[in-house]
Parts: structure tokens; sequence; C-alpha cells
């Protein structure tokens, strides 16, 4: 063998070498092609990302680099790889490795400001769009259903609109999700189209309607969520043949009950139902062997009757078993011996009754069994333990002193007249001497303490495992700092119960501030807290949202309720209804909030020297706000407008002249947004950015000072959400004044029947909103209110719309004290035809009742779209009322239903506002019901009593007659004026107001 030299060896070797570190890189390129410089987009995709970033408020991508080239500005991932929050990933590469497509879009809590961006169509590539968590507006782009998307994901954004039935198209859709936004509308039936589909989640919006029978063909569904929405029907039986379905969410969905046949889905992992509307039904069929990976299993108050079933014991991999609030009876047995290893089990609210079994005490973990029939025998029982599981209020019997029986079992030691609770905090002493007890409960379950206890039930089912049940927010301002900055938060229900407390009238104030949201312009600001609160079992507010009841975050807002204590016990409670976002800013942000608790006792008299101190203190302060404002030139007007500001206990600001003339750019005639027998009214901008509406009291008018007085005294001594808020007034020289907040839908007559341009599409869930709000408002000022007030004017023109179409009752001017020790008032006729009541009409009288009346018209209104009389020239004179009457008589009043609704209402609720219109309208005036009996008969909390409406034809003429004598009609306007003539707003309300009716038109 011939030896090569060892040079020529080691030469070849190393050639070797380089062979293949060269097919290495080679190989490399071809491997990881997205980090070659070399791989470049498109310049029409470039041109629409660059598009799309102006329409999303997307600033920081960078242009001056290829989006494909991985440089730095894009953060794009390689093919393969999981992609981050903020990323656009190419792909779909070329052959020959120069030019990749986008293909995904990822922009997760960016908290960008603009909209959806149509421009995606020219990505015709793109796959998947996931913008969650962001401050997105707009509707959904009908021009990305020309894309093969595989995941649109948008939660939690401020998105409205409907969902476009051209998405049905897209068949490679295999996620769909739209959680927490604003959307609205019915689901499209094309949806059904969609067999790809695996993800489809919808809760918290405002959906509507049906769910369409093509969603059964969705056999591929692995997951479904529509809570929080307003879907009617009954639960459609079709889910069924969803045979790959792990998890179904449908909480307080709007559908009705019961639940149907779900035996087919051996996959279920999670199944979450509650606050079912309908009839009553069975527990559903889910034993074990059927359903072998249950994991969260809630059938929350479903309406559910009968006996809890012992199988519920074999499923061993349950972690959450929540079937309270329901109907449920028979004993709890010793062979569901399996649920003592369940993490958390609640049983609260059923009819559950017998002796306990052992297991129950051996288990570690949460079991509530709180408000249930059962037989409390031993020592521990009977003092309610707080710790193990939750017995209060689990047996129906009571103490001596009338107490929950496990609280106290001998007779109060004394009694007390007070309760001041500060929720989430320490204990906190007052400037005004109370003394506020802390409440620093960090889980639920039951606490016990001098002389009130709370007990909290419920789990943050969509958190983190890492609970927490009081919250602190340290940069929260305001008088009462200290009380409302921290918090007691509950992830379903929170109740307050005290005890040995004296018999009698009692005053509850509820003290919140939403202090987990934010006020700026990010998804953390879009959440929405949605609750219930009970006092003495009775339903006091539906569906109370903290946030929009004060205006804005970390804001105070008060709560009163006047209660009655007759067994020495009170008990207040907090009910989360599934309603309101669950994921913003964090998954498990939801349920009740509570942030401090004065309960006083009403007394019946005031000692003399009270009431002296009382009257020396009001007549001192008006002295000397008089004085300031004369030394400050504001009362140069008469010496009978001095005397009618005497003895006004003013509870409103002052404004000069010169900051109104700031405000209004010197009264300018494109500023006036309406015109009244009181004079014009004006839009303004203060300094500080508040929008106001200034009514200027005309010269010519005919009120003068006596409607001015009234309506100061008046509405400065109301706060309510669904009164107009008076910011001020200003009396100077011959100027007269008022300053309200603005309003910006104007008015509802406006809004429903004023001039075509100027109408608002009202859907019927905001018009029955706008129906329970006016309620509200009249509720609070003839029964809560310091003042008991009759408005004499209700009508739809004064009822105003904020931004968010919630209503606030305005004008007070012709308001009347209605003193609790006279029947009626008999005073000078005063109010708009068409609206007033026959008796106060006729005969000047007047009560609370009146109101009733006017509002039972404005109610009609609403349901019909159209205005109670019409007076126009060359038309026929038309009666709402009569209509309405014959209508019944006919029996078809759904006929009055506004056509413009189409078929997108509800029938049984536009049937009920009908009924409590022509309730309210009854003749005879003790037939019609209180304000608070319609309220509750509107929000479902009572039952249309039986009532003959009285329509006698005579009466309607005797009526109309007399109410004609004692009011001025406007003949060239559309609708009715006042003898006040005040309205804030006009119907018209455009610059050329003046002149069309100088015109004559």
């Amino acid at each position: 063998m011939v030896k090569r030299p060892r040079g020529l060896a080691a030469l070849s070797l190393i050639i070797q070498q380089l062979v293949m570190i060269t097919l290495l890189f080679y190989f490399i390129g071809f491997a990881f092609p997205l980090t070659s410089a070399a791989f470049v987009l498109p310049s029409d995709e470039v041109e629409a990302l660059r598009q799309s970033a102006k329409t999303l408020g997307k600033t920081n991508w960078n242009f001056s680099v290829d989006p494909c080239s991985g440089d730095s500005g894009w953060n794009v991932s390689t093919v393969g790889q999981k992609s981050p929050d903020n990323a656009v990933t190419c792909g779909n590469c070329s052959s020959d490795r120069t030019v990749c497509h986008v293909t995904s879009i990822i922009l997760k809590s960016q908290n960008l400001t603009g909209k959806l961006p149509p421009e995606f169509e020219k990505l015709p590539y793109l796959q998947v769009i996931d913008l969650t968590r962001n401050y997105i507006e707009g509707t959904l782009p009908v021009q990305w259903a020309s894309l093969r998307l595989s995941q649109i994901s948008l939660l939690a954004n401020r998105l409205t609109g409907s969902i476009p039935k051209e998405y049905g198209g897209i068949a490679t859709l295999g996620k769909l999700e739209l959680d927490a936004n604003q959307m609205s509308g019915n689901i499209p039936s094309e949806l059904g189209d969609l067999l790809a589909i695996s993800t489809i989640s919808l809760s918290s919006n405002n959906f509507s309607g049906p769910l369409p029978n093509t969603l059964a063909k969705l056999t591929s569904l692995t997951d479904f969520r529509i809570s929080d929405n307003n879907f009617t029907g009954k639960i459609p039986s079709y889910i069924q043949t969803w045979t790959n379905l792990t998890r179904l969410d449908i909480q307080a969905s709007g559908l009705d009950g019961p639940i149907p046949d779900f035996s087919l889905l051996a996959n279920f992992v999670n199944l979450r139902i509650s606050d079912l509307n309908g009839s009553e039904g069975k527990f559903p069929a889910l034993n074990k062997s059927s359903f072998p990976g249950f994991q969260t299993l809630i059938l929350r108050s479903c309406n559910i009757v009968g006996q809890l079933p012992e199988y519920l014991g074999e499923m061993d991999k349950l972690t959450t078993l929540d079937i309270s609030f329901n109907r449920l009876s028979g004993n709890i047995s010793s062979t569901m011996s399996g649920l003592a290893s369940v993490k958390n089990v609640y049983f609260t609210g059923n009819l559950l009754s017998g002796t306990l079994p052992d297991w129950i005490f051996n288990s570690h973990n949460t079991l509530d069994l709180s408000y249930n029939n059962l037989t409390l025998v031993s020592s521990e029982d009977n003092n309610c333990p707080q710790k193990g599981p939750n017995l209060f209020g689990s047996s129906s019997e009571r103490s001596p002193s009338g107490m929950v029986f496990c609280l106290r079992s001998q007779p109060c030691p004394r009694y007390v007249n007070w309760l001041n609770i500060n929720c989430g905090g320490e204990q906190q002493p007052r400037a005004d001497g109370k003394t506020y007890d802390g409440d620093i409960q960090s889980s639920t379950g039951l606490s016990k303490f001098n002389n009130w206890a709370s007990s909290s039930t419920g789990f943050f089912v969509e958190g983190d495992n890492k609970a927490v049940f009081t919250t602190t927010n340290k940069s929260f301002t305001g008088d009462r700092k200290e009380l409302l900055k921290d918090a007691r938060l509950s992830p379903l229900s929170l109740t307050y119960y005290g005890f040995c407390l004296s018999n009698g009238k009692y005053k509850v104030k509820l003290y919140f501030a939403e202090t987990v949201f934010t006020d700026d312009k990010t998804f953390s600001s879009l959440g929405r807290r949605i609750f219930d609160i009970y006092i003495q079992g009775k339903r006091e507010e539906k569906d109370f949202n903290i946030k929009e009841a004060a205006g804005g975050v970390n804001k105070e807002v008060v709560r009163d309720f006047s209660v009655s204590v007759d067994n020495n016990t009170l008990e207040i409670r907090f009910y989360w209804a599934g309603k309101g976002t669950t994921i913003i800013p964090d998954k498990g942000v939801y349920g009740p909030l509570i942030s401090a608790i004065a309960v006083s006792r009403v007394t019946k008299s005031v000692s003399v020297g009270t009431v002296v101190g009382i009257v020396v203190g009001v007549a001192s302060a008006i002295f000397l706000l008089l004085g300031i404002l004369w030394w400050k030139g504001c009362l140069r007007r008469t010496d009978k407008m001095r005397s009618d500001l005497q003895g006004l206990d003013l509870q409103t600001g002052s404004f000069t002249l010169k900051q109104i003339r700031a405000a209004t750019n010197n009264f300018d005639s494109a500023n006036k947004i309406g015109e009244g027998g009181f004079g014009p009214v004006y839009k303004g901008l203060l300094l500080d950015g508040t929008v106001i509406a200034v009514k200027q009291l005309s010269q010519k008018s005919k009120q003068g000072n006596r409607e001015f007085v009234t309506e100061i005294g008046m509405i400065s001594a109301l706060q309510h959400p669904n009164l107009v808020k008076l910011y001020g007034c200003c009396i100077e020289g011959n100027e007269l004044l008022l300053v309200y907040e603005y309003l910006e839908n104007n008015s509802l007559a406006r809004a429903l029947f004023g001039p075509e341009r100027y109408r608002l599409e009202l859907n019927w869930p905001t018009r029955y909103k706008v129906c329970i709000g006016i309620a509200r408002g009249l509720t609070y000022l003839h029964e809560e209110s310091r003042l008991k007030i009759v408005h004499r004017d209700i009508k739809a023109t004064n009822v105003l719309l904020d931004k968010d179409l919630n209503p606030k009752i305005s004008d007070f001017g012709l308001a009347k004290l209605d003193e609790e020790d006279n029947t009626h008032i008999s005073t000078r006729i005063a109010g708009t035809y068409g609206y007033m009541a026959p008796e106060y009409a006729m005969k000047g009288y007047l009560t609370d009742k009146a109101d009733v009346y006017s509002f039972g018209i404005v109610a009609l209104e609403i349901v019909s779209g159209r205005s109670n009389t019409s007076n126009r020239p060359k038309q026929e004179p038309f009666c709402l009322l009569d209509l309405a009457n014959d209508l019944k008589n006919e029996g078809k009043l759904m006929e009055l239903v506004d056509e413009s609704l189409g078929l997108e209402y509800k029938e049984e609720e536009a049937l009920l506002m009908i009924n409590v219109g022509l309730m309210c309208t009854n003749v005879i005036s003790t037939e019609r019901p209180a304000m608070s009996s319609v309220v509750s008969i509107l929000e479902g909390r009572a039952e249309i009593p039986e009532f003959v409406s009285v329509s006698d034809p005579t009466m309607k003429v005797k009526q109309q007659h007399q109410s004609a004598q004692s009011i001025s009609i406007d003949e060239d306007s559309w609708i009715a004026s006042s003898a006040s003539g005040t309205d804030l707003y006009s119907a018209i309300l455009d610059t050329d107001y003046m002149l069309k009716n100088a015109s004559g038109r």
C-alpha cells in the first residue's frame, strides 16, 4: 500500500470539514428562513400594514425595516414558535425563499385606541387576528369575510354593532371570541355554516333574540360561551348534538329554563348555567359514568326543584360545585361523602333539611350550607362556627330575640340604634363622633362581631386561584377617603346581618366607590360591575352599577334606604346575578363591592333646642350667602326677588354673570339649544371642561321669580341618578340664570317623535331601561327624598337623555311639596295638555297620583313611539291613550308597539309596559299604583294586579275641555307647552330655531 504524505491527508480533512460546514449553513437557511434578511414582504402588504397601523392607532411599528426581516420594531416570531403578545408573524414563503406573507397579527393588551382596520383585507394570507384587551371602538369590518381566517379574538374592547352575516362564509374559522364588548343585535343564522369552528365566545355583550336553529350544525364546537346577554327563548335542545363540547357557559344570558337533556355530552369538563328565567325543572342527569371528566359544575339560580342527587359524590375529579339559590330539598346523604374532597361546594339558598352527616365536618375545603332548613343539633352548630362549613342562616329556627339561631341563643344584653361598618378596612374613627367597625375578612364564610355578622358565599371561578376579597386604592381622594379607599368584595353573595337592634324605623346608607377599574383610555376602564341590592329580603336595586351611578370611578355614591326593623334584626345582602364583565382588568374581577355601611334609627321628634339651633344656623347661612351675593353685585333684582329667596335652603353653587358669558360665548346664538316660556337655553363650557346647559329667564317671561325660586329650591335638595343635576344659579343685575348638567342626547320627546333628522334609533332594551329609570326618579320624588315632591309636569320633553341614554327628569318649575299631613293639595292648575290627570285638570285636586298618570302616558309613548296628542294643523286630533284603550278592548294591544322596532323587542315586556301605562292612567286616582310598585312590576319583582281601565268617553271630553281652559297651547309647535314653559331642551335643536318660529313654520 502506498502511503499518502501526511500533509496531503491533513489538507484533505480540512477540505471535507469546510464542505460539511457549508452544507450545514445551507440547511440552516432552509430550516430558519425568517431569520434571514433576504426574506421580504410584498410592497402591497407593507402598505396594508401601514394603513392598518393608522386605523388601529399603532405607532411603534418600524417601517424603515421590512416587517418579515426579523429586525427590531416588529417582534417577528418564527414559524412553529408561540407568538408573543405583540407580534406580526410572517409565513407562507415562496419556494425561492425570497418572499413571505403576513399570516398572524397579535396585538394584545396594547391599549390601542383606534378602530378595527378594514385594510386587513389586503393581507390575503392572514389567518390569525388577536387584538384582545385594547380600547378599540367601532364595528366588525365586513371586509374580513374575504379572508381565510382561523381565529378572530377581540375580547375586552369597545366594539359595537352586530356580527356581520358575511362571517358565516369564513369556512376556515375555528375561533370567534368577542367577549366583554358592547355589541348587540341577533346572532346571524349564517354562523351555522361555520362547520370548522370549535370556539364561540360572546359573553358580556348586549346580544338579543333567540339562538338560531342553524347553530345545530356546529358539531365541531368544544367551547360555547354566551353569558351576560339579552337572548330570548329557551336553552336550545340541539346543544345535545354538540358531542365534542367540553365547556358551556350560559350565565345570565336571558334564556329560559328548564335545562335540556345533556346526557350525550360525555366530554363535558366545565358547565356553567345560572340565573335562568322561565319555569322550574329537575336536576339534569350528570352521573360519573356519563361525565367522567367533570371539573366545574355550576347550576346556580336555575329554578331546579327536587331531591339533591346522590351521584354528585361520585364525581372524583370535581373541583367546584355550585348549585346554590335553587329549590332543592331533602337530606344531605352520608353516601355523598366524596364531596368532602371537592375544593368548593355551595348548597346556599335551597330547602335542604334534616341533620348533617359527619363528612360535612371532616371536610377541610370550602363548604357553604347557609340559608337552608337544616336541623342543627350540636353545640358547635349553634355557635355559628367561623371555621368549617358556613352554617349561617342554615336553620329556620330563631333565637328568643328573633335573630339567626346560631348567633346567640340568649336574649340580647342591650339593644342599640346604630350600626357602622368600614367594609374591607380597619376600624375607623370619624370626626362626627361615629366609629366604624373594621371588616377585614379576607375570605368567604362567616365572620361574627359584637352586634353584627357577615356571610360571604362563592368563589372567583374565573380567577387564577389567588382570590382577593378586599381591595384598597391608596390613590382614592375625597372627604371620606379613609372610609372609601377600602372595600369588601364577594364573588357571589355578601350578607351583613345586624342584630340586637331596637325595633323601629331606620335609615340605611350604603357607601360605594368603584376603585378597581381605571378612568383612562385603556381596557382597564371598560369593566362593568353589576349586582343587586337586597334589604330585609326585598330587592331594592337591580343591576346596580357603581361606576354608572357615581358618574365614574373613584367617585363616591351613596344609596339611602328607609327600612323597618321589627324583629331586632337587619339583613343587607349584595348578590351577583351573573351580569357584567369577568375578565377586565384581569380574570376574576366581578361581583359585589361595598365600601361602608351606616345604619341609624330615625327619631320621631326633635328637641326644641335642636329646632332652634337648626333654624338659627340655616338663617345665618342664608343671610351670609345673601350678603356675599349683594357685596358681589349679584342681588340687583327687585325687593320681590330678595323676599322670595329668604328662607330658601340653597344647596347649590353660585356663578357670576361673567363666568356664564364666557362659557356660552356671550350667549352666542350658535350655542342656543332650546326655547321655552321661561326663556332660551344655551350650551356652555366652563373653564374646568364641564359642559353645562344654561337656562336664562326672559324679561318677557310670564313666570318670573316664582318658578325660578321654586326650581332652585326643589332641585338643590334632590340628588338621584334619574334627576337632572343643578350645578348652580346666577342672580345678577336683571339676569336670572340656572346652570344644569348638559345632557348629550337631548329630550326623550325629540328622540322618539321629534323632527326626523334628530330622532334616535332607540332599541327595545334602551326603551325599557328609560321607562324604568323614569319610574325610579319619580319613586325618589314621591317616597324616598327628604322632601316629598309632586312634579306636576311629567312629559317626554321633560325627560332628558345622557350620553348612555339614561333618563333624567328635568324642569321643576311647577313642582309642589306633598305634605304628608294633607291628603291632597288644592292649587292653581298648571301642566301640559294630554298629560294631566283628570281630577287635577278638572278640580285642581293634586296628589302624587297626578304624576303617576303622566308617567302612564309617557310609558305608552315610549312603547309606541308616538306622541300622546297631536294638534297639528290640517290633521285629525289624535289621542294615544284612547287608541290604547280601544286596542285593549279589541284584544290587539301589540298593535300599539312602534313599527320601527320590527320584531326586535320582547313581547312580554312590551305587553307589560302597555298594561302598566293603562293602569297608571286609570281615571280613578286611587286605583293607580304607587311609583315604587311600578318599579317592582317593571323589574319583575311583582306581578301586575288585575284592573279595569276606565275609559268613559264623557270623562275624556270633560277632561280635555277643562284642561284646555287652564293650559296655554302653542299652536305653532308640534308638541304642547306647559304653563311654565321651562323645558330645559326644546325638541328642535338647530341654530335656525328662532328663525323657523319667526317665519311661522
